[in-house]
């Protein structure tokens, strides 16, 4: 595990004091400021943790340590000053998220207790994240593979919003972390009790009875129950139980919260959704961006004129036709595939990953699909 430490402070001889103090119980390195500071963790980083000085020429610690946060969030920071006063320590919490704040002087065993504790704290966010990337996150993909597989027509939708939320995100300066992607992977998990044809019609547009109507949109409210009680994914919970809910405040859920206070993951869905349920009516791409524009009342502004964008770009996107047998994971489908009697077998959107090629190639083996598919190019293999 990454144990590297590194000193900043302007004045060599108390760095020179630590380092021969520490040496032996750490992996130390030094920096006579911040400017080095920032270059050394450039060609070496990152560090476990970050020990810096508060008064330093040019850049002080709080500023050094911010800029740390932003660069390496993981790494543990320390701020060590000798001007213990209170402002100090609020601007060192509030703008560098320091784990620790120390004053001078600071005897060696002090600073020595204080890198064990970091290091420990260091090993525990790693800790955290690879389970989230290696335990959750695989388990979700997973699980919405096999979704996708068993109900093509209505989860094989969840890989397209899955690909226009990040698109999104990019587009709005916001980070598309695995949250994103999840809320959209889980975006119809409940209409788990509904059945295939009533969710089909519901989500091409097609006129609804009553009593359907009020099962369909029941839907966000059935799956939030099931994911809010998973570890981990609240958030996405949240952003699936308002993904119905309009920017102006209706919809479902009926309370008070409305604009930007809708979970951001929920705006998404809403606009996503809507713009595919338009494009899979067989309504042109840029008529359902002037539909979706002139509804401004049902949609976050801001992602649907990055919807817009987005859509732009792939008009000009350029589509081939490729045997199966040289389909490679990584590649999105352009169109549907169905079997030779028309029965929807993966949905457009979906990314080739080793069990879709598999179930493509055997439908493939027994004349009941074609072999030739349709893929947007500019996609890497594995």
């Amino acid at each position: 595990m990454n144990s590297k430490i590194m000193l900043v402070d302007d004045e060599p001889k108390i760095l020179d004091g630590y380092a021969r103090s520490l040496r032996k119980q750490f992996d130390i390195t030094t920096c006579c400021g911040g400017a080095e500071a920032l270059k050394l963790n450039e060609q070496e980083g990152p560090f476990a943790v970050i020990v810096s000085d508060m008064r330093m020429p040019e850049m002080t610690g709080v500023e050094l340590l911010s800029k740390i946060k932003t660069i390496e969030p993981d790494t543990v920071r320390i701020m060590l000053t000798g001007n213990a006063d209170q402002k100090t320590a609020v601007d060192a919490v509030n703008e560098g998220d320091v784990f620790k704040f120390l004053t001078k002087p600071c005897s060696p065993l002090d600073m020595g207790v204080s890198l064990r504790a970091a290091i420990e704290q260091y090993r525990l966010i790693r800790a955290e994240k690879e389970l989230l990337e290696h335990t959750v996150k695989g388990s979700i993909a997973a699980l919405a593979e096999v979704l996708s597989l068993v109900r093509p027509g209505v989860y094989g939708r969840t890989n397209q919003y899955k690909e226009d939320m990040l698109a999104v995100a990019e587009k709005i300066g916001v980070e598309g972390d695995w949250k994103l992607e999840t809320t959209a992977h889980f975006s119809l998990v409940g209409t788990t009790s509904l059945s295939d044809e009533l969710v089909e019609r519901a989500l091409s547009g097609a006129q609804l009875s009553a009593d359907d109507h009020a099962s369909f949109i029941n839907h966000p409210i059935a799956g939030y129950n099931v994911l809010a009680k998973i570890p981990r994914i609240e958030e996405v919970a949240e952003s699936i139980r308002y993904q119905l809910k309009n920017f102006d405040g209706t919809g479902v859920p009926e309370d008070s919260v409305t604009g930007e206070d809708i979970p951001l993951g929920a705006r998404m869905l809403r606009a996503i959704m809507q713009l595919d349920l338009y494009e899979r009516s067989g309504m042109p791409t840029t008529e359902a961006l002037a539909t979706l524009e002139s509804e401004s009342g049902l949609f976050d502004p801001a992602i649907t004129q990055a919807l817009k964008e987005i859509r732009h770009e792939r008009l000009e996107e350029e589509i081939v036709e490729i045997s199966v047998e040289h389909a490679r994971n990584g590649m999105t489908l352009a169109d549907d595939i169905k079997t030779l009697t028309g029965t929807l077998l993966i949905t457009r959107g979906q990314e080739l990953t080793d069990a879709v090629r598999e179930r493509l190639n055997n439908f493939v083996s027994n004349g009941q699909v074609s072999p030739i598919i349709a893929v947007k190019i500019g996609q890497t293999s594995e």
